[in-house]
């Protein structure tokens, strides 16, 4: 199994996972926060393309997230998932529901070579859901968008082999910025999004002797910097800096192996 992030940030959000069992591989697109111009422009510098997604999971509706993906899925006939409080907040829009899949907290989900369990995070969205992603022998926690750890959270992550984990901010910056009060607010709140100190004691929480990558991913533009969210996460793992990985919002990341 392994996976890249097409992009992270509040620009638009995409993670890309596969898995393959010999002859059969999988493709599954996590969130599509961009134009589908420019989503094909990023899975072709991944080395994908339309053509090879097997389904495309929605984690919550706020538009760095959703993008194209309704007219993604119709367009070319990939199953969607997502939440019903994500389709509700979207809209209920006029779709084909024999691409539509409703996705809950704790369900598990079969897509070929993968398996997804989605959990429910604490964020200000209708029914947000992150996934945990297997091939069978190793783990993919994927959490971008959460304003604090919770006990499900905890639960979902536990013995993954990789995470990208949402670093969105540094403290002292945020509250430092010219962001109005109330936006400073919202983000640092219970349903905002993970400061970096935040996503190191949730990594933490997660430690164990075959935890191997660990990406930052979703940070803010104005109120974090790459060095700093890295080196949260490399005092946690006691790696050097230069270890730690960072989703950017332009370039996304390199593919990662879980072996």
């Amino acid at each position: 199994m392994r996976f890249c992030s097409l992009g992270s940030g509040s620009g638009g959000n995409a993670t890309l996972v596969e898995a393959s069992q010999g002859i059969t591989r999988t493709q599954l697109l996590v969130d599509c926060g961009f134009s589908l111009r420019e989503l094909t422009r990023r899975l072709e510098r991944a080395g994908s393309g339309l053509d090879q997604l097997n389904g495309v999971f929605i984690t919550h509706e706020h538009g760095d997230h959703v993008g194209c993906a309704l007219a993604l899925s119709q367009r070319h006939r990939i199953p969607l998932w997502t939440s019903r409080g994500t389709w509700r907040a979207i809209g209920n829009p006029d779709f084909d529901h024999t691409l539509l899949h409703f996705a809950r907290d704790a369900e598990g989900i079969a897509l070929g070579d993968l398996q997804v369990q989605p959990f429910a995070v604490p964020h200000d969205a209708q029914e947000p859901l992150h996934l945990r992603c297997s091939d069978g022998a190793r783990h993919l926690g994927l959490v971008t968008d959460l304003g604090c750890t919770s006990a499900r959270v905890i639960q979902a992550l536990q013995a993954c082999d990789a995470l990208l984990l949402e670093c969105n901010h540094d403290a002292t910056l945020l509250k430092g910025s010219s962001y109005p009060a109330s936006v400073k607010k919202r983000i640092s709140g219970t349903h905002g999004h993970l400061s970096n100190d935040q996503a190191a004691d949730l990594l933490m929480q997660c430690m164990h002797p075959r935890l191997g990558t660990v990406i930052a991913a979703h940070l803010s533009e104005r109120n974090n910097r790459p060095e700093l969210a890295a080196q949260a996460i490399a005092d946690v793992l006691g790696r050097n800096l230069s270890d730690i990985p960072v989703a950017h919002q332009a370039r996304g990341s390199p593919w990662f192996d879980l072996g």
